[in-house]
């Protein structure tokens, strides 16, 4: 779908060095469910037995449109306590899977005209529209965005510097995409590219979050701690059953 950010991002989230393999959390997308994790958690477990896995068994299919302010809430307060069953930190693998039907039947009329309903109170109360980043109509984004332009820090609010210390946090962010994603437009916002006003590709060192360090990618990236993965031949769909996906970009960062 145009102008959505990311397709596949596996966020590692290790607080403390460890011995033992970190558990693992498969967070769906759009549409789905965690039943997706299915083949990555058999791959993790043939090449790290015994590492204890765990799905957001929340907001699935038709619910995940939800207001993603209101998902944040509870899955975050159920990750907050899984959290505190394992100090040295937790690996989270978050794969996102958009409207497809809309991209499909109307992509143009979708590319042209969507924000209109988006980019409205209405439009905000479900999740595609939270998460919709339109480039030729960045005021209205600004103006409505209730979810995405707030966590990216696009716009100043009260909670902008404890986001931004937020992301920092993390030890390892690895970003997976390719050319042949087919939904993810441009598929560089796979990995914190976006297109401008006049759909020119920018990729990420070229943004205003990474230029501005606006909620801490810049920063994460100077530490060594941000890793691109780009695989071609791989549709959108099959990011999270694809083995050489799982073994090049998946594995080596699970520890």
């Amino acid at each position: 779908m145009l102008f959505l950010r990311i397709s596949l991002l596996v966020l590692l989230h290790q607080l403390h060095l460890s011995q033992s393999y970190k558990p693992v959390v498969f967070m769906h997308g759009v549409f789905s469910s965690g039943e997706k994790a299915k083949h990555i958690f058999q791959w993790i477990n043939e090449s790290h037995p015994g590492t204890d896995t765990f799905t957001v068994n929340m907001y699935e299919n038709k619910k995940s449109i939800t207001n993603l302010n209101k998902q944040v809430t509870k899955i975050g307060a159920w990750m907050i306590e899984l959290m505190k069953k394992y100090k040295d930190g937790i690996n989270l693998i978050c794969f996102s899977q958009v409207t497809l039907a809309l991209t499909k039947l109307f992509p143009k009329w979708v590319r042209d005209n969507i924000y209109e309903v988006l980019y409205t109170k209405g439009g905000q109360k479900f999740s595609v529209g939270n998460i919709w980043n339109d480039p030729r109509h960045q005021d209205r984004y600004k103006e409505f965005s209730e979810y995405l332009a707030v966590i990216n820090n696009d716009r100043t609010h009260n909670r902008s510097q404890e986001y931004k210390s937020n992301f920092a946090k993390l030890k390892k962010l690895v970003l997976i995409g390719g050319p042949d994603d087919g939904v993810i437009a441009p598929w560089q916002s796979s990995q914190f590219g976006v297109f401008d006003e006049k759909l020119n590709v920018h990729n990420m060192s070229e943004t205003s979050w990474f230029k501005d360090d606006l909620f801490g990618l810049r920063t994460l990236y100077s530490r060594g701690n941000v890793v691109t993965c780009t695989f071609p031949g791989v549709h959108h769909t099959f990011w999270h059953s694809t083995k050489p996906v799982f073994d090049k970009c998946i594995l080596p960062y699970l520890t």
